[in-house]
């Protein structure tokens, strides 16, 4: 059984009368320990089929599994659980707190589960370090770089040490230095922890870090290795 499974899933929406249709049957498995690309233009549904990894939405036709776990079956109250100890969600936009520091920041998400301040501090220490910003712990977002700001949400994402990170154009807004790093740490987080990484770009530099690269576009999964879509 592969850590992900994907079986027929569907989506979309109503708009105006007509069908919109953003999921297309997609069929997937993820391994653990991949580091699996979804490469594909604007409103090719690579948003939404994370989003759906995430519990953040349910898929009106199919059936989706993570180590596991049925999502389906769960309820609101499970699947808020259930996300909170098994997902770290990097956005294209940081959304860090601006009146918290880094460290702060990173702490926020533990504070969902009962961790006393020694255990918290540890975790948030480890989680610093591992994105290199240990030293930039006690700033404000307004005095962090772009690409610092995003490796303080990778630290956020990775702090409860969750078995998946699903990344959402992370390095869409970064400066090519900064998208580089960005880039660079992600690969190391899933060859040097182990963590299976789910991310969807349309920047043929981000699709090269990946394991293995599937295009989606118009809802459906076109290719399955990335030297057949990557130059």
């Amino acid at each position: 059984m592969a850590f992900i499974e994907l079986r027929n899933v569907e989506h979309g929406y109503e708009k105006g009368g007509a069908r919109v249709t953003i999921l297309d049957g997609v069929s997937l498995d993820v391994e653990q320990g991949d580091l699996l690309v979804l490469f594909g233009p604007s409103g090719s549904g690579k948003t939404t089929l994370l989003n759906l990894l995430a519990t953040l939405d349910r898929p009106e036709k199919g059936t989706i599994r993570v180590a596991g776990q049925d999502l389906g079956a769960l309820s609101g109250r499970q699947r808020a659980a259930w996300r909170a100890r098994t997902i770290g969600y990097v956005f294209q936009h940081s959304h860090l707190v601006p009146v918290l520091t880094a460290y702060e920041n990173v702490e926020l998400p533990l504070f969902l589960f009962g961790l006393n301040a020694r255990e918290r501090h540890a975790r948030v220490a480890l989680a610093l370090e591992a994105v290199g910003l240990v030293d930039r712990a006690i700033h404000l977002p307004r005095q962090l770089s772009g690409g610092q700001e995003q490796r303080v949400a990778i630290a956020r994402a990775i702090v409860h040490d969750p078995p998946l990170l699903v990344a959402d154009e992370p390095t869409g807004n970064l400066d090519h230095e900064s998208a580089s790093a960005t880039l660079e740490l992600l690969r190391r987080l899933n060859q040097e922890r182990g963590t299976t990484i789910v991310m969807v770009t349309h920047d043929r530099r981000a699709a090269a870090i990946g394991s293995r690269c599937l295009v989606l576009d118009k809802g459906e999964l076109l290719a399955h290795a990335a030297e057949e879509v990557l130059p």
